[in-house]
């Protein structure tokens, strides 16, 4: 049980990669706040996380407001005493042309993606200190570190990419505190954020003309990124700190 015992936050929790994260880091004896905007969405999750209720509790809030990080900390604190790991994980994508991209655009991806994550990552490293240590987990982007001509992303790019150095930052900064920060940088994942810019009917017709993008010949889902968000988590992990991992099927290796 590599989490009993231990309190979790997982932002962007009612859904994909950060309800894959919730589900397993209480499978495995953890307890667990969810964050998310959307109230029944979170219900739902917290019901397939754990259906007894007594390892996880819920949060509504939007992350690109600062106020919210410092609240959701709170909240793991109160409900479970402490806060031990950060899976910084909410996170928004829609694709479109840097010419097309007017201020709204750049602040609605900075301000969920970059500014979610920094005063957030800072609220758990105060809740942290208290106990003696702990792990941040960021999800940032494999188009942060490469571009991608199918998927014109700059502002979205440009705010992982300061989810990137924010990790190699805050590693030396929170060292001497005990504290690990490292991040999981996914290529294109099954989740439900394509819904939120595309029809069922388009998802269902376009993800899979991206499994070929990826050298090992499919897309993720959300229990690939979560394994390795979840290492980073573990005490497994504790002589890493500053890193960016990508998991990404192959695409930032090269082509074929």
């Amino acid at each position: 049980m590599r989490f009993e015992n231990k309190v979790g936050v997982v932002t962007g929790g009612s859904s994909g990669i950060g309800k894959e994260i919730a589900k397993r880091f209480v499978a495995e004896g953890g307890s667990v706040v969810i964050a998310a905007r959307d109230q029944a969405k979170l219900d739902d999750a917290a019901q397939e996380i754990d259906a007894s209720g007594e390892g996880v509790a819920t949060f509504k809030g939007d992350i690109g407001l600062a106020s919210t990080g410092p609240a959701l900390i709170d909240a793991g604190e109160s409900h479970f005493g402490g806060v031990d790991v950060l899976f910084n994980n909410a996170g928004v994508f829609q694709p479109k042309p840097f010419m097309d991209l007017d201020e709204n655009d750049y602040d609605w991806f900075l301000d969920t993606i970059l500014k979610g994550k920094f005063f957030t990552a800072q609220a758990a490293a105060k809740a942290m200190q208290k106990r003696g240590g702990g792990a941040i987990v960021q999800t940032g982007s494999m188009w942060a570190l490469q571009a991608i001509g199918a998927t014109p992303s700059a502002a979205y790019s440009a705010a992982n990419a300061g989810v990137h150095a924010m990790v190699r930052n805050l590693a030396i900064e929170l060292a001497p505190q005990n504290i690990r920060i490292n991040a999981v940088a996914p290529a294109v994942v099954e989740t439900p954020v394509y819904n939120t810019f595309l029809s069922d009917e388009d998802v269902a017709e376009t993800l899979p003309t991206f499994n070929a993008f990826h050298p090992l010949g499919r897309n993720g889902q959300p229990h690939d990124v979560a394994e390795a968000a979840l290492f980073f988590a573990s005490d497994a992990a504790s002589w890493v700190t500053g890193t960016v991992l990508p998991v990404d099927g192959g695409v930032t290796a090269g082509r074929q």
